[in-house]
């Protein structure tokens, strides 16, 4: 899936955006959207992997999935994705509807005032697309956390650091700086966490991106979220998201060895201390794995939901019931870009959310939380709202 980025962005005068209907299938009222990694193949360019994700952006978009996200590493061979807010705008630039963020931005790594900039910079060029995610991560080695010039201890000043970030959204700090323009709109803005995080995205009144393999504590994470949530300027209710990898295929089989890559990177890196880029999983499935690491592999792969619509339709819906979840943000990474794609194109299908006749204007669902403005707002479009899990409740169109 390579090729040119993509057509020129649509100036601010002719941008619309649209939010992409709701699923009307097995997951009634449920969005889906899409987080890519930019996850480098063995024996092939990181930059081919960037020119991927802005692709697959491009077919999610006319698939109607809700928003598009790219992540942020450091120094890590297996992704090429270390520039988020660059990114981001290339994924814009390329498409004209989906929403576009970040999965996320790390804020321990930023100065708050430069994150403003930026995602004011981005709303500025593609109003009313663009999310902001963030997360409390720091570097993954002590080599990057050093060239970053941040330590362990950063990530416990997420919740000082996400309260200056969103305070210069609504005008001058107390110093008097200004993030221009961000000062003159308003970003969707979310939290992406586990364990203590869901209390932070809801002392802050954010929505809330929660993942991981453990399942008991993704519907622990949305209950104390829900729980605790407080309304204020940035969302009128509580808004949950849960990530996780999915993959249907034609047989179980099939969509298990979709997920065998990057469950074995991690068990790579779990053992190694590298992440790797991705092996076909032919190539894994010949591999003698010590007995560690052949562990780790099934249990990354117990953390995904894959099989055939059948099986997906069951599995995918204990999660949603468990964690009352409103989105659903895949986030499936796989050596085998053909079989992604099919992936994505039949989750579409099995979702309900595909266009007819194609990408196509879509009327936001009433389910949606709307956005509370404050102070001076422009490009915006409404938060989502409702029953539940998703990546935020932030902004939408």
């Amino acid at each position: 899936m390579t090729g040119p980025v993509g057509p020129p962005a649509l100036s601010p005068a002719t941008a619309t955006a649209t939010a992409a209907s709701p699923g009307t299938g097995p997951f009634p009222g449920v969005r889906f959207s899409v987080l890519d990694r930019s996850r480098v193949r063995e024996g092939r360019p990181a930059g081919e992997a960037l020119r991927d994700t802005v692709a697959l952006a491009r077919e999610a978009e006319a698939l109607g999935y809700h928003r598009f996200w790219v992540a942020e590493h450091h120094g890590v061979p297996g992704v090429a994705g270390s520039a988020p807010t660059v990114l981001a705008a290339a994924v814009a630039s390329a498409t004209s509807r989906i929403r576009v963020g970040t999965g996320g931005v790390m804020l321990p790594n930023h100065q708050p005032l430069v994150v403003a900039e930026q995602f004011g910079v981005l709303e500025a060029l593609y109003p009313g697309r663009i999310d902001m995610g963030l997360g409390r991560s720091v570097g993954f080695t002590d080599g990057v956390r050093k060239a970053l010039g941040r330590g362990r201890e950063e990530a416990d000043a997420f919740p000082e650091r996400l309260a200056e970030l969103l305070g210069y959204f609504d005008g001058p700090a107390p110093s008097g700086v200004r993030a221009r323009p961000a000062d003159a709109v308003r970003v969707p803005a979310f939290v992406l966490a586990t364990g203590a995080g869901a209390r932070t995205a809801a002392a802050a009144g954010l929505p809330l991106v929660i993942g991981g393999p453990r399942r008991e504590k993704l519907a622990e994470a949305a209950r104390t979220y829900r729980e605790e949530f407080r309304p204020g300027p940035w969302a009128a209710g509580p808004y949950v998201v849960v990530s996780v990898e999915v993959a249907l295929a034609g047989d179980e089989d099939s969509a298990r060895r979709l997920l065998l890559p990057e469950a074995w990177a991690m068990s790579h890196a779990r053992t190694h201390g590298t992440f790797p880029p991705l092996e076909a999983a032919a190539r894994i499935e010949a591999m003698e794995l010590p007995e560690r690491q052949r562990g780790l592999l099934e249990k990354g792969l117990d953390g995904g939901v894959y099989g055939t619509e059948e099986q997906v339709v069951e599995r995918l819906g204990r999660l949603i019931e468990a964690t009352g979840a409103q989105e659903v943000l895949v986030t499936t990474s796989t050596y085998d870009r053909a079989g992604l794609l099919d992936s994505y194109r039949r989750l579409a299908r099995l979702a309900g959310i595909v266009p007819a006749g194609g990408v196509e204007a879509r009327h936001a669902d009433a389910r949606e939380p709307r956005h509370r403005p404050a102070g001076k707002v422009t490009g915006l479009s409404g938060w989502p709202a409702g029953r539940g899990a998703g990546h935020g409740t932030g902004p939408e169109g």
